[in-house]
């Protein structure tokens, strides 16, 4: 009997025996699913060959790096090549969007900014069929999958993506083309059964590329197989080349140590082999000729002397700027107003009731005069000054002007309320019938917007339903063309008054992206534009949606504006509009 109950358990402790079945207690079926999903994955897992070393760092590591603001190198995949990248992807443990993660960007084999580049699309490593995890004219998104799906880019989650990501890029089968990410935990496939088309001018060139952009995360490039544009950067140590220094005060007050003058300072050291980082203010040296004692232009001298790895460097690098010692500002006045004092605002029901709505100051001509502690006096950059928000109801404010040490001033405005006109579009047609008209194919005519008014544009929006971009775009811009920014139709945008804009106010998105893109072929759409005559302007759009539902969106304060040149334009994304 004993020899019996030994054989049982040394039976039942065989991992992949078939004694266990599905009527056995739970944690026993469980251990046998884990063990047929470890064979599954040792069989699917693809050994992969002639990797390479290849270690650098794309981003910030403070992740703070922005969209399209950090590239890795490009990879140039020749028709039927096995393309591999491996690469450890840090996310903020602080994130809240689902985006921060990276996208991978499909090209021709141009590098960007060049007159023939062009792009197949992106793709990122999180999935949001109703959002923006994939884009481009020749990215199918109904050719994705994703074993973690996101309904909105405000879910939980997006910490799942980090870890070892291994990306492989297939052109081996001439009629079809494929794309894995994995980390392990999360893998997404791309697998469009139709051949790559080929972007590049010369029908001969069969190449694409691919490179990968971060935003608010920070990429640990790993190996590859095929060698990128600039050659691999081995994991050997790299001695320091060159740095260029960021947030050099200009001024500091007399009486400041060098040292908590300079706690802000960062430096961005170039190593060999094409690698660098950021290096904060507490690993550099910092010297100022003359000393800090006297009132003066200085020349700052700043060291580093450590190499990749942080050993000391043969021989430390060097990097110089200049800033000013002045004394303490013992109080400011305006000698001259600013040209602007009279600012509007428009309420449409995309912004009603919205009670903590505010408007920028615009300080253009105004002139500002301090005087130092020890009498002197001289006239400050705007630049150097801070504004109080002006509350978007009509009548007369104060605004509060202040200096770094406290010291203000004020300044009156008065804001009213615009009235919206509408205006005639040309053409009354804008984009193919069928939706079939590419991005930025065709604009309308452009509205100027003269200072202080609101224009509407009325008209039916028709979607090709793909992706949430493929409905109107809004171009804000000068005569001559030049951008202040696109603002589209599902809450997103770019451009000079739009990226890093820490004043602009965005609607937020809907609660139900889906629900909005279904409902917006043939929604009746209210566009209002405002020139505040602040130096900003803002877009409200009301989406009377197939559904039955109203949707708003809003764009509220993009800056850098010149209130006498300003105007906007529509153009399309795989969809069209009938103004009236």
């Amino acid at each position: 009997m004993c020899s019996a109950a030994l054989g049982l358990l040394v039976l039942t402790g065989c991992e992949g025996g078939d004694l266990y079945g599905v009527t056995s207690p739970d944690w026993i079926s469980e251990k046998i699913d884990s063990i047929e999903n470890a064979k599954k994955q040792n069989q699917e897992e693809e050994v992969l060959q002639g990797m390479e070393e290849d270690v650098y760092t794309v981003g910030a590591t403070d992740f703070s790096t922005g969209w399209w603001a950090a590239f890795s190198k490009y990879y140039v995949i020749p028709d039927g090549k096995k393309f591999h990248l491996q690469f450890n992807l840090n996310i903020n443990p602080e994130a809240k969007n689902t985006y921060k993660n990276f996208a991978m960007i499909l090209s021709n084999d141009f590098d960007r900014g060049a007159a023939d580049y062009k792009e197949y699309g992106a793709i990122r490593f999180d999935n949001q069929p109703s959002g923006n995890s994939e884009w481009g004219d020749y990215i199918d998104r109904s050719c994705v999958e994703s074993t973690l799906t996101f309904n909105t880019d405000t879910d939980a989650g997006v910490d799942k993506l980090g870890g070892k990501v291994t990306i492989t890029i297939d052109r081996t089968d001439p009629a079809t083309f494929s794309v894995t990410m994995s980390n392990g935990t999360v893998v997404k496939t791309y697998k469009q059964k139709t051949p790559l088309a080929n972007l590049n001018p010369d029908e001969a060139n069969t190449k694409m590329r691919i490179f990968l952009v971060p935003e608010g995360s920070y990429i640990n490039v790993l190996a590859a197989n095929i060698e990128p544009i600039g050659g691999y950067t081995s994991a050997l140590d790299k001695n320091p080349i060159s740095m260029t220094l960021e947030n050099v005060p200009d001024e500091v007050v007399k009486g400041t140590s060098l040292e908590d003058a300079m706690a802000n300072v960062s430096a961005t050291v170039q190593f060999e082999e094409g690698v660098s980082k950021v290096v904060p203010a507490a690993e550099l040296l910092f010297s100022a000729i003359p000393d800090m004692d006297k009132v003066g232009e200085k020349n700052l001298i700043v060291i580093y002397n450590k190499t990749f790895k942080g050993e000391n460097a043969a021989t430390p690098i060097v990097a110089y700027g200049t800033f000013r010692v002045v004394n303490e500002i013992a109080s400011i006045e305006v000698k001259e107003l600013p040209i602007r004092d009279y600012y509007t605002f428009y309420e449409s029901e995309a912004t009603k009731g919205m009670d903590n709505r505010v408007l920028a100051f615009d300080p253009t001509g105004m002139v500002v005069e301090a005087t130092y502690s020890d009498g002197t006096k001289e006239v400050i950059n705007n630049s150097k000054l801070a504004f109080s928000p002006i509350p978007a109801r009509v009548g007369d404010h104060k605004v509060t002007i202040s200096t770094a040490n406290g010291k203000s001033a004020e300044v009156d405005v008065t804001v009213g309320k615009s009235k919206a006109t509408q205006v005639s579009i040309t053409p009354s047609i804008l984009g193919a019938e069928d939706n079939s008209s590419g991005w930025w194919s065709m604009h309308t005519n452009d509205v100027k917007v003269p200072a202080g008014e609101t224009y509407v544009a009325k008209f039916t929006n028709y979607s090709s339903l793909a992706g949430n971009w493929n409905n109107f775009v809004v171009v804000l811009r000068k005569a001559d063309l030049a951008e202040y920014a696109v603002v589209r139709a599902d809450n997103f945008g770019w451009g000079a008054g739009y990226d890093g804009n820490s004043e602009l106010a965005l609607s937020g998105g809907q609660a139900d992206w889906g629900a909005w893109l279904a409902a917006m072929n043939g929604a009746k759409v209210e566009v209002y534009v405002t020139n505040c005559n602040n130096g900003t302007a803002d877009v409200q759009a009301i989406m009377h949606g197939t559904d039955g539902v109203d949707y708003i969106q809003y764009y509220l304060g993009i800056s850098t504006v010149d209130p006498d040149d300003f105007g906007f334009a529509f153009t399309v994304d795989g969809c069209h509009m009938v103004f009236e």
